[in-house]
């Protein structure tokens, strides 16, 4: 690595053009240097767990990037972000499951990579598990144009998530160049595909993407990352989840109350503790906000009030967005969950039977709305247990009220009915509505990586 490398990796950012005529400085500069990428998903402190005691004094240069303050211990400001953790080994305490004492970079070495050329690079990213499939492994030589691409967006994260991007370990490479990037591109493209329908001057609504995937296993730092690379391009685009339209606690008191004695409808989580009327209105008006000068805020809930129990946020806290929307993300556990034949939910327990009617409602109400898939599957629901887990020890480390472990287990073991019912008609025959054209299904390991395959 020359200092002359090093000397244009500290200058400001330029602009992200990409011309066939001019392989950017990023391109040379990343020759002959260790390549960047981003760890393993773990919802605890960035800055703590890559750098421990001898983390660097950052200024807090995610101030102004965009939060969502409905997650326990993701993407709030100080908090960090999950998959940058240095510990070897997770535990789960649940018996069985797939999810055991395993090490935490189990497929991969945990020495930084060492890349030689730009082909290298070229070469590492074609190799990714869903290159193909996403129809993004272009064939011949390496484009200067499209390397530069890659290089560009994968140096923002890098910024973005305080990595060095010279000394990057291979999990870290992993997440940059075999996910993250590789479904923001396809996004890119449902988008432009979503823009091509309509004509010049006609206005154009945005697109609203849905992220199904289970508690804990990334999908809120995935939705963080490629919100966060679309202002970066210049779009506009807004995040929302599906915690955001959880009923108050008021309400969910009164859900309570009206089922005594089912477990799954005691605390907020499955189909029947969400307003659905406010979801409507709230999407509605966010696939209306197509022109200059409209604003609306964006609901939010807060799932550390009431002792980690939750309510809605104070709508003074709600962020703002502006249009015109390009691209809406919407994301949550359950999203894309259909109801299914009643002796199957019987058979999983029958306290499912009234959530299972629940479901019927949430087309109309959310996957209507949504007109791109991306399916974020697990081979085993128990991991959600260690996930949640993390995500609570997180929330209290930062000095925010949480669930204790125990509370954390009881809290999982009232969603576990509900994947175990609906992920497999999920995984088999994708969201009500959709169009396999339109939808993409990613496999992770315990580690939120994707897996080889794909």
């Amino acid at each position: 690595m020359t200092m002359a490398a090093l000397n244009i990796l500290s200058q400001p950012w330029p602009p992200l053009s990409f011309s066939n005529n001019n392989i950017s400085y990023l391109t040379k500069c990343i020759s002959n240097t260790k390549l960047l990428s981003l760890s393993h998903s773990y919802h605890f402190s960035v800055l703590s767990s890559l750098y421990g005691t001898n983390r660097p004094n950052f200024s807090s240069k995610l101030s102004s990037m965009p939060t969502h303050l409905s997650k326990s211990g993701t993407l709030t400001t100080g908090s960090g972000y999950s998959w940058i953790q240095d510990n070897s080994m997770h535990h789960n305490d649940v018996s069985g499951s797939e999810c055991g004492e395993v090490p935490l970079h189990s497929m991969f070495p945990t020495k930084a990579a060492e890349v030689s050329s730009v082909e290298d690079l070229y070469e590492f990213i074609s190799s990714g598990p869903f290159m193909n499939s996403l129809g993004l492994n272009p064939e011949g030589p390496v484009s200067a144009e499209s390397i530069d691409k890659w290089l560009a967006y994968g140096l923002h994260l890098c910024r973005l998530f305080q990595l060095n991007e010279l000394d990057l370990s291979f999990p870290q490479k992993v997440r940059l160049y075999h996910y993250y990037l590789p479904v923001f591109f396809w996004c890119e493209d449902q988008i432009s595909q979503h823009r091509s329908q309509y004509k010049d001057g006609e206005d154009i609504p945005p697109l609203v993407i849905g992220f199904s995937a289970p508690q804990g296993c990334g999908k809120t730092t995935l939705v963080f990352a490629l919100d966060y690379l679309f202002k970066v391009t210049g779009r506009k685009s807004a995040t929302i989840s599906i915690d955001d339209f959880y009923l108050t606690a008021e309400d969910q008191a009164k859900l309570r109350e009206a089922h005594p004695g089912n477990a799954l409808l005691e605390l907020r989580g499955n189909a029947g503790s969400h307003d659905l009327p406010f979801s409507v209105e709230t999407l509605t008006a966010l696939s209306n906000l197509s022109k200059e000068g409209m604003k609306m805020k964006l609901p939010r809930y807060d799932k550390s009030a009431y002792n980690g129990k939750g309510d809605r946020a104070d709508p003074s806290t709600w962020p703002e967005v502006e249009g015109p929307l390009t691209v809406v993300l919407f994301e949550g556990w359950m999203l894309g969950f259909k109801p299914v034949p009643v002796e199957v939910v019987k058979a999983v327990d029958p306290q499912l039977e009234t959530v299972n009617r629940n479901l019927e409602a949430y087309y109309d109400a959310w996957d209507k709305f949504i007109k791109a898939w991306i399916v974020i599957k697990i081979k085993d629901p128990s991991c959600v247990y260690q996930w949640r887990l993390q995500a609570e020890i997180a929330m209290r480390e930062a000095g925010n009220p949480g669930m204790s472990d125990d509370e954390v287990r009881d809290f999982v073991s009232r969603y576990l009915p509900a994947y175990n019912a609906y992920l497999p008609t999920l995984y088999s025959e994708g969201p009500r509505g959709s169009d396999p054209k339109h939808l993409i299904f990613v496999e992770i390991d315990e580690g939120r990586n994707p897996i080889l395959g794909n």
